[in-house]
């Protein structure tokens, strides 16, 4: 099984990050043309694929987590918006980008062509870091429960990506939804 790099973010204002890694898969086989990456995706329950480019400009989720399957192209990403980390990306990469996290295309990105899905398929929303949403943000982040199986290798997934998500204690999971309680 392929361990995933993970990349994790402070809250930046902003842009809230989260307490989970974002993970990256390098190289996935399945996950080098678009068809054959929504199928590997939709086996392992992450739903409502759509291909398109990546946006050149910040933004998360807050109402989901996300997986990006770059299907062709090579390129960078800004992980954990404004000032957060490049990260090189391929054909065959698949990144997994928990909600709350921002990511932006970061210089030439026109040739990157992407599959995004959801857990199940959620509904999920763009948001850019707008100082009035941030209540909102952070309530909706707190509410978005762990997938249920990880998009590249199913419900057995990497022990170290299932033992990253889990919170090292009350504290720090009140820490990441702005000092409010965790949803149960």
């Amino acid at each position: 099984m392929t361990q995933p790099e993970t990349y994790s973010f402070d809250d930046s204002g902003g842009i809230p990050n989260s307490r989970l890694p974002v993970l990256v898969y390098r190289d996935v086989p399945d996950a080098r043309g678009a068809a054959e990456c929504v199928e590997l995706f939709a086996r392992n329950g992450w739903l409502a694929a759509w291909v398109n480019r990546i946006h050149p400009f910040h933004r998360h989720h807050s109402t989901a987590h996300e997986v990006l399957g770059i299907v062709d192209g090579s390129g960078a990403l800004i992980l954990g918006g404004p000032g957060g980390r490049r990260v090189e990306v391929a054909r065959g990469d698949v990144l997994v980008i928990p909600a709350g996290v921002g990511h932006s295309g970061a210089g030439p990105i026109a040739d990157l062509l992407v599959v995004g899905a959801y857990p199940n398929g959620m509904e999920w929303d763009m948001r850019r870091g707008n100082p009035s949403e941030r209540d909102q943000v952070l309530a909706n982040i707190a509410a978005v429960p762990l997938p249920g199986s990880d998009p590249v290798h199913g419900v057995g997934g990497p022990r170290g990506a299932r033992r990253a998500a889990r919170p090292r204690s009350r504290r720090a999971a009140r820490s990441a939804t702005g000092g409010r309680r965790p949803a149960p």
